[in-house]
């Protein structure tokens, strides 16, 4: 199954882009695209307001931020090295919580179980992302065999 927000149900549910609330150290996320994209500023007040975006607003605002020439991501004053341990923990703990909180997440999960997950626009390499292909494919399966 390739993940697409525009794809048909659970690839569209399952997308960073999809709706989905959950509350990770106290902030507010609409969706995984919103949280992913905060990450990209310093600010906490500023990720705060970033977290609360869905879709195609959250990529929007994440743009054109010069993240990858420092290879460094933020999260609630503290800086994270993308190739980083405690920056895949930090993903770990937003998927995790997201997965908790959002019955609509889990839902789409449990529709997908008989697929292989993929997304053909996810970029490889982690200098070029906040979240590659196979991070985002590996942890969506890794949470799928929780159900």
């Amino acid at each position: 199954m390739n993940i697409t927000s525009n794809g048909k149900y659970p690839s569209n549910k399952l997308s960073n882009f999809a709706g989905h609330r959950f509350t990770i150290d106290g902030v507010e996320c609409y969706s995984m695209e919103g949280f992913l994209q905060s990450l990209k500023f310093k600010s906490p007040d500023m990720q705060k307001e970033v977290c609360k975006l869905v879709g195609i607003g959250a990529k929007k605002r994440g743009a054109g931020k010069n993240w990858n020439k420092t290879q460094t991501l933020h999260w609630q004053g503290t800086d994270y090295t993308r190739k980083g341990k405690e920056y895949q923990e930090l993903l770990d703990r937003a998927y995790q919580a997201m997965f908790e909180q959002s019955e609509g997440f889990r839902k789409a999960l449990r529709a997908s179980l008989k697929s292989t997950l993929e997304h053909s626009i996810g970029r490889t390499k982690k200098s070029d992302t906040v979240l590659t292909r196979s991070e985002f494919c590996g942890r969506l399966t890794r949470l799928r065999d929780q159900l």
